[in-house]
């Protein structure tokens, strides 16, 4: 038995990453999750990965995972997804915001002026908005349970520079979007927390030159937190902080997938 059994939770942006790590992580603790994305099948991405392949994983943990493509930018896709899962299961525990876009070309190097300001739509629409309209939706299902839990997977680029300014500015938006819709949401027991992960191994990082794999987090270690939180009875003494992965498992006493507690950044949530 898992600590979430009969549980539903909704992953976005899973085809790989950190959203596949939620995903493993969560479908090993006994949850039902569906989970969002644009790749479908495997080499449709030249970073790898797929919705397929996630679900797959999931199976291969003992867990349940449904595959929904859904592309975040078009709010008509992300309203199906919500009806579908309250068509299916009557009801949704928990909220992973984790889809993203970075455009490829992106060089932290170079400056803001010199990239297109396309740039900065991509990061907003996919990150930021797409947050917004799924809390959006889930929100409504939540209060009507008086029960839930949104995550926000966000970063320490809400406090310094990683990138490019536009991804610092969506970040720092997004703890804000924890932070405000934290309170309205409260009084109806449901919980939102940011959740901070360090270097982690995902596909794109695992491409950078230079990587020091002893200072890195697996995918898995962000679900393990998530997993932490939606077990806590008392999730709501969390609700509208951001927190580090690490300080979440100093909180709840989880290591990573190789046993080890992975280092923790220097930088630390500015809400309190």
């Amino acid at each position: 038995m898992g600590s979430l059994d009969s549980a539903v939770a909704l992953v976005t942006g899973a085809s790989r990453g950190i959203g596949k790590g939620c995903a493993l992580a969560l479908g090993a603790a006994g949850a039902t999750v569906y989970v969002t994305g644009r790749t479908q099948e495997s080499g449709s991405s030249a970073l790898g990965g797929s919705l397929a392949a996630t679900v797959d994983a999931v199976a291969s943990l003992g867990g349940q995972g449904i595959a929904v493509a859904c592309d975040h930018v078009n709010d008509d896709e992300v309203s199906a997804v919500f009806a579908r899962i309250e068509r299916e299961r009557g009801h949704l525990d928990l909220l992973v915001n984790n889809a993203f876009a970075v455009p490829e070309r992106i060089d932290p190097q170079t400056p803001f002026w010199e990239t297109p300001i396309s740039d900065w739509d991509v990061m907003m629409d996919v990150g930021t908005r797409s947050a917004y309209v799924a809390t959006h939706h889930a929100a409504q299902v939540m209060v009507a349970a008086e029960s839930g839990l949104i995550v926000n997977v966000s970063s320490a680029g809400a406090v310094r520079f990683f990138h490019h300014i536009a991804y610092g500015i969506g970040k720092a938006a997004l703890d804000r979007l924890t932070k405000d819709a934290a309170r309205p949401l409260a009084a109806h027991g449901v919980a939102v927390v940011s959740v901070w992960p360090y270097l982690v191994r995902t596909e794109r990082v695992m491409r950078m030159p230079g990587v020091d794999p002893a200072i890195t987090e697996s995918p898995e270690f962000t679900g393990r937190g998530i997993v932490a939180l939606a077990s806590d009875p008392e999730v709501m003494r969390w609700t509208g902080r951001a927190m580090t992965t690490h300080s979440l498992a100093d909180a709840y006493g989880f290591t990573d997938v190789d046993g080890r507690l992975p280092p923790d950044q220097p930088w630390h949530p500015p809400l309190a």
